[in-house]
């Protein structure tokens, strides 16, 4: 891989953290001391998220994580950016590290079989093998493996019902069949494996380290990956190798766009695209204007910017989630009057 600036961290661990806040102070701490950015989330049951720094930023804060109890063997994909994908450092405390809804699930008890980056061809062109994709719409929209299922799930915590409509047409009348599942970096797969187990599925896989170890080992030419593979910061979307892709991404619904799509009329900038233009008001998208023209202003004042009003920001989020919560449930609704 080549050496760019700035070393990216993928990270996670299900351990038991009796006092979340108590981990939160001293991890935040250690990240600013080394000049590090991004995301982490703490709950009871771990810790998930990016980060990005210099490698020796990286290093420091791994070697605290790793001091965490339960967290010495974490979980950790590495990757490189030629700029800081991250704005600012947040350490935040959630209910669930990655949010599956269902409160009986624990993939410190029970998950599937790991399969390494290495196995996952022949697993996957079994044809007794159900592969099912578990990440949003939006993310398999621009790439996934090929044969894979896309459930067309908005967020992740509709995985569940909408597994459980769809089981007997899957399945049949039997647990027997294989099921092989695959997400991001494995997180959710941990999560999505643990509830196949908790429903009666006996024969469950998941891809180990995620589509971002198989890109990283798997050469192009023996891959089974179609397209590109969103990520969760600046950088959008990575291919073979953990190269950049060639996704851009929209500032007010958080949707990847394509080339065609940023020559859009409908879109600008921070403002709309495509995607999400005709959910949008022209006063909605005049506020988004003048929210971009600010972070611009910021931008050429060499100030740091991480992004004016990040509780609209938020709200945008929540309504572009339920915009394609909507549009799935219509479209279902098609298909059943079909």
């Amino acid at each position: 891989m080549s050496q760019s600036t700035f070393c990216v961290a993928a990270l996670y661990q299900f351990t038991r953290f009796d006092d979340p806040a108590a981990v939160q102070g001293p991890l935040l701490a250690v990240c600013e001391a080394n000049g590090v950015m991004g995301t982490l989330l703490l709950a009871h049951e771990g810790i998930n998220g990016t980060i990005a720094g210099s490698d020796e930023g990286i290093a420091a804060v791994l070697q605290h994580i790793r001091r965490i109890p339960g967290c010495a063997d974490i979980e950790v994909k590495f990757s490189r950016a030629s700029e800081m994908p991250f704005h600012r450092m947040k350490v935040r405390l959630k209910k669930e590290i990655v949010t599956l809804g269902e409160p009986g699930v624990d993939p410190t008890r029970d998950v599937g079989t790991y399969v390494m980056p290495q196995d996952w061809n022949a697993l996957i062109s079994d044809p007794d093998t159900i592969v099912i994709d578990t990440r949003n719409d939006y993310e398999v929209a621009i790439g996934t493996f090929a044969g894979a299922i896309d459930p067309a799930t908005p967020t992740f915590r509709d995985f569940p019902a909408w597994f459980r409509k769809q089981r007997g047409r899957l399945l049949g009348n039997t647990n027997k069949p294989k099921v092989a599942m695959f997400c991001t970096g494995g997180i959710r797969c941990e999560k999505s494996t643990a509830f196949l187990k908790a429903e009666g599925i006996e024969d469950v896989y998941h891809l180990k380290g995620g589509i971002l170890k198989y890109l990283e080992d798997i050469p192009e030419e023996e891959s089974l990956w179609r397209g590109e593979c969103f990520v969760f910061d600046e950088r959008v979307s990575v291919g073979h190798g953990l190269k950049q892709g060639e996704y851009a991404l929209c500032r007010a619904c958080r949707h990847p766009l394509t080339q065609e799509e940023l020559a859009s009329p409908q879109y600008a900038d921070g403002v709309s695209c495509p995607h999400c233009y005709a959910q949008r008001s022209a006063e909605q998208r005049s506020r988004y204007a003048e929210r971009e023209k600010q972070s611009r202003l910021a931008r050429q004042r060499g100030e740091p910017h991480v992004g004016a009003k990040q509780a609209e920001l938020r709200a945008e989020r929540r309504a572009a989630k339920l915009a394609r919560k909507e549009a799935a449930r219509q479209a279902a609704g098609q298909q059943d009057d079909s």
